[in-house]
């Protein structure tokens, strides 16, 4: 197998959810090839990290600003309700103009009977599209609120001062359909300064997710630039190489090159000009 094959699978074999033929592949593969080892030795040394992470509880700032965004929008559907109630309904139109002697009504009656027959056929269809309309509306709407709710927890638990509950703004951003330049940024920023590491390997990993936007991509090739942490390195160089990321090319050479960096940073940047070349 192929070493991209092989990393592939390195999180479900550290995991052991791999069947036992993959799995026997995997161990010989990884006794002759030290790029592979020295990547499972990366993924070990941050799974182990997180595993000694504390599960901390949500602080009162978190909570408080979470309970006032879901009080917001209770108030806005509880207001929307109040508007909808006010209006007056067809049926209530309709009792308005509609006679009280019972010829008229049996008139009536008759007269639109004999006009749902003729022009049923074409009216229905526009109908239905039309409460179609309406309803999809909603609907985009609701989808949108949503939307921007996760964007507001992202950002916030992004900014707490715990590590745990700054992991879980990190994961949050998953939830997200599209990219949201508030997210981006607090993202970027925890990558850059975050003093958890496990917090910016958190962040390369979501970045990935929206790695098709340019001003994502020159993000992380800056941070590469920037980085202290030799595992934040490591994620880095092996997301440039998942990018076929051509523009990294310069700057590896040069990671490649510099003796002050972590022996294992260099290997892994002469792994990814080889890779990118």
């Amino acid at each position: 197998m192929k070493c991209d094959a092989i990393q592939a699978q390195l999180t479900d074999y550290l995991a052991g959810e791999l069947a036992a033929p993959a799995k026997a592949d995997i161990t010989a593969h990884l006794a002759g090839c030290p790029a592979c080892r020295a990547e499972l030795s990366g993924l070990e040394a941050c799974w182990s990290s997180l595993g000694a992470l504390p599960v901390e509880k949500p602080g009162v700032a978190a909570r408080a600003r979470f309970e006032a965004m879901l009080d917001a929008y209770g108030q806005g559907i509880r207001q929307a309700e109040r508007e909808t109630s006010r209006r007056p309904s067809f049926m209530e139109w309709l009792a308005g103009w509609w006679p009280r002697q019972p010829g008229w009504q049996a008139a009536i009656a008759i007269a639109l009977f004999a006009f749902g027959l003729l022009l049923g056929p074409a009216i229905a269809p526009r109908g239905a599209r039309n409460l179609a309309g309406v309803s999809e509306h909603a609907v985009d709407e609701l989808r949108q609120e949503v939307a921007n709710m996760r964007q507001l927890v992202t950002v916030a638990l992004l900014q707490e001062p715990s590590a745990s509950e700054r992991l879980r703004g990190v994961n949050w951003s998953y939830r997200l359909d599209r990219l949201d330049q508030d997210v981006l940024a607090a993202l970027l920023r925890a990558l850059d300064t975050d003093p958890n590491v496990n917090v910016r390997l958190a962040a390369v990993d979501a970045l990935h997710q929206f790695a098709a936007d340019d001003s994502v991509r020159q993000g992380l090739l800056k941070s590469l630039a920037g980085q202290n942490s030799p595992l934040v390195h490591v994620e880095l160089i092996n997301l440039m190489v998942a990018l076929k990321e051509k523009e990294a090319m310069p700057l590896l050479k040069q990671m490649s090159q510099n003796q002050d960096l972590n022996p294992t940073v260099r290997t892994r940047a002469e792994w990814g000009l080889q890779k990118l070349g």
